[in-house]
């Protein structure tokens, strides 16, 4: 008889457990930055020092006790309040959006207009599922190529889901549709401001320098990845019961609305209503901000896009309103998407601006319904309630990183990694780095923050062993991207299991063939960035 497997709260809070019992095994120590003249320049370093010999005016505060174990609980929630609320609203939001039954609608006639290509023969031999599964990847990995695309990955999960179900596939393959999809561009980062920008500055080389290997290596990751994705939905479309995820997807396959082609099209008068005030609110936008500058990576557009946006809403909410509101709400529901990756890109958005988006879409479809004030607000508690087990283990898994932190061993782990790297060959060398920046990213899952405290570190340490700068900034790159797929620090993926309903450790026995396949094809990559003449190294 199988033993049970353990509750995801009960694996999570189990490593914060561990990670307590390390803070009473570890040194705690502490990264300190300093600055030194060489030729009279001034250069700044980082040098590390255990607790007892840190300089004068620094100190470190690390004891943890038992009892922290269970307060770091708390400072989890504290800590990840943000994405919490922003998981809360979302899921609310989504949950009046549902009541439409608009997303039911879209699906099931995205379904009839693609299965149509199958009377294509060159179409229904490559396969039509196969090509929206890759297109929609493809357009989420170059979100995470270009502008880092993590946390909105939880608002897109919610969507794509029911559209996998509705394929015959499984909750597996919507969250590979679009967090999979992404972090797959993550790690490629071909012009990521947040991991490939700040590793490069930090490195002191020309920033987004050696785009072209990267393009490359952004390609061959992807086509590992997506052929890994596609050889398992083809998999689960022959037989759905093979699913791990079968029985939990009940859930999903019990909102699935079978009798869509049912519904009753209508467009109540409340719905002229809402478009009337929405043109207002774009109108208004678009007078404020009548060019907007985009940027992706280095690079910066500036063009008008809100004022032709607001008329195009003009256009199509028209036609939509004239044949049902839940094409109306389906044209929010773009809407909000486009609005998401313009302000991401143009104006710096993060979780409060896009859930407040979002949770203007879920009221502006409850009004376009025409539904009373109450059972909007109903609906989202509806909602917040049915998400919830989402948002708590986000905040469970916020205190593991708590632990590590007041434990102070965080800065010692990575010292005792980087001094591993000894006098190996370049190839050896660089991959050691790799692994270090693997096993740093397990706990430290950051993109942002690991880049600050390593590549001070990293970069000058290459220079003494012979390789480019730019081969350490793929090693951070690889190693930043590919393990945040797996490790329960990240708060962006516990989230988006939670949403999903994928427990951790079925997640973890789905996903660790493919996380082993591409740490060792980050490898791979490397070594051509120390054995080969290549632009920009």
């Amino acid at each position: 008889m199988l033993k049970k497997i353990p509750h995801t709260y009960v694996i999570v809070f189990s490593i914060i457990v561990i990670a307590a019992v390390l803070t009473w095994i570890i040194p705690p120590g502490k990264y300190v930055e300093e600055t030194v003249v060489v030729d009279g320049t001034e250069h700044s370093s980082m040098v590390f020092y255990y607790a007892d010999q840190l300089p004068e005016g620094y100190s470190l505060d690390s004891e943890v006790q038992s009892w922290q174990v269970f307060s770091a609980l708390f400072k989890g929630f504290v800590r990840q309040a943000n994405i919490i609320v922003f998981i809360l609203m979302i899921g609310g939001a989504f949950w009046i959006m549902n009541q439409s039954k608009a997303i039911d609608v879209g699906i099931m006639s995205f379904l009839k207009r693609a299965r149509l290509l199958e009377n294509n023969s060159f179409m229904k031999k490559l396969g039509v599922d196969n090509i929206i599964i890759v297109m929609v990847m493809l357009l989420f990995s170059v979100f995470g190529a270009i502008f880092g695309m993590s946390e909105e990955t939880i608002a897109f999960v919610i969507i794509l889901i029911p559209l996998a179900i509705s394929m015959g596939y499984d909750s597996i393959t919507g969250v590979c549709m679009v967090y999979i999809g992404a972090h797959l561009g993550f790690a490629g980062a071909i012009l990521n401001p947040f991991t490939i920008g700040i590793a490069q500055g930090l490195a002191g080389i020309p920033l987004f320098s050696g785009i072209e290997y990267r393009l490359f290596a952004w390609l061959v990751i992807n086509a590992v990845g997506i052929a890994f994705v596609l050889r398992y939905v083809n998999r689960i479309r022959k037989r759905p019961e093979s699913s791990m995820m079968y029985e939990e997807d009940s859930y999903w396959r019990s909102r699935e609305n079978s009798d869509a082609d049912n519904v009753e099209y209508h467009t109540p008068r409340m719905a002229w209503v809402v478009y009337g005030l929405v043109i207002l609110v774009l109108g208004i936008f678009s007078l404020s901000h009548p060019v907007s500058t985009l940027t992706i990576g280095a690079s910066s557009f500036t063009f008008s896009i809100l004022p032709p946006a607001t008329v195009l809403f003009a256009i199509a909410g028209f036609i939509t309103l004239k044949r049902s509101v839940h094409f109306f709400i389906l044209l929010l529901l773009a809407y909000t998407i486009l609005f998401l990756i313009v302000g991401v890109m143009g104006y710096s958005w993060y979780v409060m601006e896009i859930a407040t988006l979002f949770m203007a879409m879920g009221i502006a479809a409850g009004m376009a319904m025409n539904r009373h004030a109450n059972d909007i607000a109903n609906s989202f508690l509806d909602g917040v309630k049915d998400i919830m087990s989402a948002a708590v283990i986000v905040g469970l898994a916020g205190g593991i990183i708590v632990v590590l932190e007041d434990g102070g061993i965080i800065d010692s782990i990575l010292y005792g990694l980087s001094r591993s790297l000894g006098q190996f060959g370049s190839v050896a060398s660089v991959g050691v780095m790799y692994v270090i920046q693997t096993i740093v990213n397990i706990i430290i899952p950051s993109g942002s923050a690991k880049a600050a405290i390593t590549m001070p570190i990293m970069a000058p340490f290459s220079d003494l062993i012979g390789i480019s700068r730019q081969a350490t900034v793929m090693a951070f790159q690889f190693g930043d991207g590919f393990t945040n797929m797996i490790t329960p620090t990240s708060g962006v993926l516990i989230a988006v299991l939670g949403v999903a309903r994928i427990p951790y450790h079925k997640w973890v026995r789905w996903v660790s063939p493919l996380i082993i396949i591409l740490i060792i094809l980050g490898f791979l990559l490397l070594i051509p960035t120390v054995t080969m003449e290549l632009s920009g190294f």
